[in-house]
């Protein structure tokens, strides 16, 4: 069981990741930027998730590099945007991303959706930036299970991560099932459910009780499921908040309480769709 923010899973290829990340998505003003990060760093987070899209790659590198916390202990993601995808275009772009987060050397690089038209050429080049070791790991965000199945057809590495939405409306167990087969590991973006999720009546009972906010035992939810967790928040006292939950463990009947909320509810874009337009 998990004890302390520190705690790594071992990806398929043996590198550690932090299963408890900070995320930084829509965190684009610097002043912002600054206290977010740094607060982060404060408290103990060491592995951040920033993407392309997110236009916060400069930022997240600029403060990083200028923090006292040495590079070889961090973990960084980021992740390849729908629009460069394809084979060239993934490669000179994630010199722009590498070169932006001030690094010679990314932890984990991701597909941010699948793309029909670019989805093998897309891979290859993870494969190359993975053989050239400028990455240390590669996988994929919003995969379903007939995304990675076509994937395994061609593929030469296997991801080592699937990012996807997971919160306790939106479970993904068949998903995550499948993952486990294949030694994926499960990373949980939104995995407070872009906060739809706080006001359960479920699970402000089990918070009450436990005298935890209901965001806690949500995040300790995903952390009993050896999920990978990347919550992002702009407030200091949340930030803290969202990393102390190593004291405490839910039940059996909590988890299983949890369990029973999902209804399958997407916040955001379905992947299906996602891959048809890309």
């Amino acid at each position: 069981m998990s004890r302390q923010l520190e705690d790594s899973i071992r990806l398929n290829n043996d590198i550690l990741m932090p299963q408890h990340g900070f995320g930084v998505y829509l965190i684009e003003d610097p002043s912002e930027a600054e206290m977010v990060v740094n607060k982060a760093l404060q408290v103990g987070y060491r592995s951040f998730d920033t993407a392309q899209f997110y236009n916060n790659e400069g930022l997240l590198g600029r403060i990083l590099k200028e923090s006292p916390v040495d590079r070889d202990d961090l973990f960084i993601t980021t992740k390849i945007t729908n629009e460069k995808q394809g084979y060239d275009l993934t490669l000179s772009s994630f010199e722009q991303s590498l070169q932006k987060l001030q690094l010679t050397q990314l932890d984990l690089l991701l597909v941010h959706w699948p793309s029909e038209k670019h989805f093998f050429e897309t891979w290859r080049a993870f494969e190359r930036l993975y053989e050239e070791k400028l990455v240390r790991a590669i996988g994929v965000c919003n995969y379903q299970i007939e995304h990675l199945q076509k994937l395994e057809t061609r593929a030469n590495v296997v991801p080592a991560v699937n990012q996807i939405e997971c919160h306790p409306y939106l479970t993904q167990y068949p998903l995550k099932q499948y993952l486990k087969e294949r030694h994926i590991a499960a990373e949980a973006w939104s995995p407070l459910g872009r906060g739809a999720v706080l006001n359960d009546p479920d699970l402000n009972e089990i918070a009450g009780r436990l005298r935890k906010s209901t965001a806690q035992v949500i995040l300790r939810w995903h952390l009993q499921q050896d999920t990978i967790i990347i919550p992002k928040s702009s407030t200091p006292r949340r930030i803290a908040e969202n990393a102390d939950i190593y004291d405490f463990e839910l039940s059996e009947d909590d988890m299983a309480a949890i369990d029973k909320l999902n209804i399958d509810h997407r916040t955001g874009p379905d992947p299906d769709e996602m891959y048809l337009k890309i």
